[in-house]
């Protein structure tokens, strides 16, 4: 099923959960506080065992991959990258666990500073869920081969940028565009 769909199934189904909620009861808000502590120490747990898992495999297998330019960052000229698998995926995995310190600060300040609380039993969930389906949990933790939609470098998912610029952010691995780009500009990144 789509993950997109399933994710606004997810919050409709979600949003009627907390509105059956009286989250004004202290006992109530209590148990949707370490409901939603939980979730996020379930979502890192995911996380760090991925990645145990990847130092564990130690695949140092090269990868070579151009990445595009990003004009919001002062980029005219697409870099070639010249990586390990192992680096790729530890750099994929703590950019998951990055966006979950993002989400605990963000839901932090709307929960204590403004005073939300329905976002705390929506994002209870849905984190659970975008944790199982990472790209990069897929393949470490359930043994799902690194093929199709799930080949490195993974692809993006399309956003605002992409739909205006007509699909230029996409990375490209085949021999030429890697040669060209190594040749030019930057001339090959190895990654750290």
């Amino acid at each position: 099923m789509n993950p997109a769909v399933t994710n606004i199934v997810l919050m409709l189904v979600m949003m009627q959960v907390s509105r059956k909620l009286d989250l004004e009861d202290p006992t109530i808000l209590f148990y949707v506080r370490v409901g939603y502590g939980a979730c996020q120490a379930i979502v890192m747990a995911i996380y760090l065992i991925t990645r145990a898992k990847i130092n564990a495999k130690n695949d140092l297998t090269t990868l070579k991959y151009v990445q595009p330019a990003n004009p919001l960052a002062g980029e005219s000229e697409p870099k070639a990258v010249v990586t390990t698998v192992k680096e790729y995926d530890l750099q994929q995995v703590n950019t998951q666990i990055k966006s979950v310190f993002q989400s605990l600060a963000m839901m932090g300040f709307m929960h204590l500073y403004m005073k939300y609380t329905n976002p705390l039993v929506m994002q209870s969930v849905s984190s659970v869920k975008s944790a199982l389906e990472a790209n990069i949990v897929k393949i470490h933790l359930f043994g799902v081969p690194a093929s199709g939609d799930l080949k490195r470098p993974f692809k993006a998912a399309a956003g605002f940028m992409e739909a205006l610029t007509g699909g230029a952010g996409e990375f490209k691995t085949d021999k030429q565009s890697v040669e060209q780009a190594e040749i030019s500009g930057s001339g090959g990144i190895k990654e750290d």
